[in-house]
């Protein structure tokens, strides 16, 4: 009974995280002078006086994706895989939190637009990134075989919306002319694509475990 309460408690840092990412992101960028959520990263608002916050809003949300990830694996023992990932994923996160982003597109003002050459710690956010803008994709995929043809064809989905959105936003953090407007408008729109997902797995896993 005991070890049951344990996953069921880990499989609710599945359906927390994303909601909890989501919201402090969003009221941090309402309340941010000169930030755009149109144009600049989430990332981004981990920098100047009042970044802590973003960065604790990355360790917080990446310590509930670990511990959903474990979750799955004690539910699922047969996901492997999809639990390592979402693991990943939440190691991506803290990761990005501990290492700030560089400046970019513009933000803070006075920086600019791509800076050259980067910092350590900027590489190290980018690389710490790269395991949830890859592992969310990924864990997408190889969790729709196997499985019921309405979750396998909904997985499949969000891969593609997830990489289309994501594809975009690179595009514009590049600064493409057409696009450097609206990075981070579609950036916001594949984490939340990734998000929705994690959460209805959760919930999914969720609804599947014994409550006796």
């Amino acid at each position: 009974m005991r070890s049951r309460a344990v996953t069921r408690v880990l499989l609710c840092c599945g359906l927390l995280a994303g909601p909890l990412f989501t919201t402090a992101y969003l009221l941090e960028g309402s309340t941010r002078a000169n930030y755009s959520a149109w144009r600049h990263p989430v990332s981004s608002l981990s920098l100047g006086t009042h970044g802590w916050m973003q960065v604790a809003n990355f360790l917080n949300s990446g310590a509930l994706l670990v511990g959903f990830g474990i979750g799955v694996h004690r539910a699922e023992h047969s996901s492997k895989w999809t639990s390592r990932l979402i693991q990943a994923i939440g190691v991506g996160l803290i990761g990005a939190g501990a290492f700030r982003c560089d400046p970019l597109s513009g933000y803070p003002p006075g920086t600019p637009a791509v800076p050259s050459p980067p910092t350590t710690k900027g590489i190290l956010h980018v690389v710490f990134s790269a395991l949830v803008f890859l592992g969310m994709p990924a864990v997408f995929l190889i969790d729709a075989t196997g499985v019921k043809p309405v979750w396998s064809t909904y997985s499949k989905a969000t891969f593609v919306a997830f990489v289309g959105t994501f594809g975009v936003a690179r595009a514009g953090f590049a600064q493409s002319a057409r696009l450097v407007a609206f990075g981070g408008l579609f950036q916001r729109l594949a984490l939340s694509i990734g998000f929705t997902w994690l959460a209805l797995r959760a919930a999914q896993l969720l609804g599947a475990l014994p409550r006796s």
